[in-house]
């Protein structure tokens, strides 16, 4: 049996259009298909980032009853290493100005790393990282 491979993350949201935009415009990911429900982009690592409207899949799961019931919670988080510290604060900084929502300003971690976390148009919390020098 073969190892499975890890394609992509899709993150469900009700706003597609402004979830998508941010991803687009905040982290600047480029677009490669781009239709009313469904939004995906090159992230440049191989692995496929997508957005979907939440209530689409209903259709593909045999209408499960939690794409139904109003969202709460967070569903995902992202991650995205920086090349250097000075890397995340600057890009934090680009990413509020586009419309993040702080959750936690970048600052060094016990884990080793500098972190900031921000929300999304949809509410769900990622972060932007990198390792400290040692």
């Amino acid at each position: 049996m073969t190892v499975i491979q890890f394609e992509g993350v899709t993150v469900l949201a009700d706003d597609v259009a402004g979830t998508a935009g941010f991803y687009e415009h905040a982290l600047g990911f480029e677009v490669v298909v781009r239709e009313t429900d469904y939004v995906a982009f090159d992230t440049g690592t191989g692995v496929r980032l997508a957005v979907f409207r939440r209530s689409g899949m209903g259709a593909h799961t045999h209408d499960h009853p939690s794409f139904r019931q109003p969202r709460s919670g967070q569903a995902v988080e992202l991650n995205f290493r920086c090349a250097t510290p000075q890397e995340v604060r600057e890009r934090f900084a680009g990413l509020v100005a586009r419309g993040a929502v702080v959750v936690a300003e970048p600052a060094d971690r016990d884990w080793g790393q500098i972190a900031g976390f921000f929300a999304d148009p949809e509410g769900n919390v990622h972060s932007l990282f990198a390792d400290l020098p040692a």
